[in-house]
């Protein structure tokens, strides 16, 4: 088989990034390195959906604004949500004077956009573009489950989906680069439990990381982290677990931004954080600056995400998942 692993000969950048979170994410472990958040998650609006395109919105201004280019510079906005059709990307892309690719990858979205905008950079196709992605807590409750007013009770497997917004530069000026990507397959092994997702996830994760080192020149250990997002608690174990059956032992330098953002003991999230914005602000604002610093030399960012509609789950049906690598080095 052909080697899946794109290998960027040019290397693009991460020129900046800018993260923009609700209450409850800044209450949490990484609170104080978060760039904006709002004390009622509504960020000025009227509606959740509104206030998660604001978010976007401050998001993208914010790292053009980072990364010392001007709107005028940025070639291309990628941008994905967890709303039906990407309405929260759609509205908050009208700002901009940007062409616009919206993609849907559930919560492997800020991966997948750092890896389809890196290629694009890459290949010298663009010189510059913007990643960004979000989630809100109370519009995909409503989208997803029930609406906050119903009071539904939460399984001990479920995930809280992060109120946030991540935004990243791409272009060839930045000190941490982009050095490989591997995207992913589909996989469906029959799970059907809206709220356990990361044993849903898990199987995808497992089937990257498999295909990466299979092809790799690196082993587990060179990696100073290998990042999924977001896996939870639930799908973070299984997905440990598993890999030792591959030969592959992850356990001394594995982190899942679900478990990062919020502090489980403290605060009330069950297995931990998800959505598109959960793993785009844990890079945005902790794992970009420690690489931009020099304390972490090489990270695998494996974004996962969950590929169901809520009609698809109202039939009965299964939940695909899809996991996308991105290799960041600031060596």
């Amino acid at each position: 088989m052909k080697n899946p692993i794109i290998k960027l000969k040019n290397q693009p950048r991460i020129s900046a990034s800018y993260s923009v979170v609700g209450h409850l994410e800044k209450q949490g472990p990484l609170g104080e390195l978060f760039d904006e958040y709002s004390d009622n998650d509504k960020f000025g609006k009227n509606t959740w959906e509104k206030a998660e395109s604001e978010m976007q919105l401050r998001a993208v201004k914010g790292a053009i604004k980072k990364s010392g280019l001007k709107e005028y510079d940025i070639d291309l906005l990628l941008a994905g949500d967890l709303l039906n059709q990407c309405v929260g990307s759609n509205y908050a892309t009208t700002n901009f004077n940007i062409p616009y690719l919206g993609i849907y990858g559930a919560c492997s979205t800020c991966a997948e956009g750092l890896g389809l905008g890196a290629c694009l950079v890459d290949a010298q196709t663009i010189d510059s573009c913007c990643a960004v992605t979000s989630s809100h807590y109370c519009s995909s409750e409503r989208q997803f489950r029930f609406p906050l007013e119903y009071g539904g009770q939460r399984a001990p497997t479920a995930q809280w989906t992060a109120t946030g917004s991540g935004a990243f530069v791409i272009s060839n000026e930045g000190n941490v680069k982009i050095t490989e990507v591997l995207f992913g397959k589909a996989i469906d092994k029959g799970i059907t439990d809206i709220n356990n997702m990361g044993a849903a996830m898990a199987p995808s994760a497992i089937d990257t990381i498999v295909r990466y080192f299979e092809k790799s020149e690196h082993s587990p250990d060179y990696f100073d982290k290998i990042i999924t997002g977001d896996l939870g608690f639930e799908g973070s174990e299984i997905l440990k677990d598993l890999l030792l059956g591959y030969g592959i032992d992850i356990r001394k330098n594995h982190d899942d931004c679900g478990l990062m953002l919020f502090d489980k003991e403290k605060q009330d999230v069950h297995a931990g954080g998800s959505g598109c914005g959960c793993s785009a602000v844990v890079m945005a604002s902790h794992i970009l600056p420690l690489l931009e610093q020099g304390k972490l030399g090489d990270v695998l960012f494996l974004g996962t995400g969950a590929l169901m509609s809520p009609m698809t789950l109202f039939q009965g049906g299964s939940i695909p998942a899809i996991c996308h690598l991105v290799h960041l080095s600031s060596r």
